[in-house]
């Protein structure tokens, strides 16, 4: 399964740290929340196109999409 750019950012914070210690600096997480919007729209264009070349067969329902997409056990 790919991972949303949700599941991307919490597993490079988690490298800085604990849930009881984050050692990292704001520049870090600045740069971090950056790419990580880029993800996200990186996966919503993918999204968008998928939805044209699924034309004759579309995902009954958005959720569906993520659910097999990006939901992770």
């Amino acid at each position: 399964m790919k991972k949303t750019a949700v599941h991307w950012l919490a597993e490079q914070i988690e490298c800085f740290g604990n849930k009881h210690e984050l050692q990292m600096s704001w520049a870090t997480l600045e740069e971090l929340c950056e790419q990580a919007k880029e993800k996200e729209k990186e996966q919503i264009e993918n999204a968008y196109n998928t939805s044209f070349r699924l034309r004759d067969k579309p995902y009954q329902t958005a959720e569906k999409y993520y659910q097999e997409t990006y939901k992770q056990d």
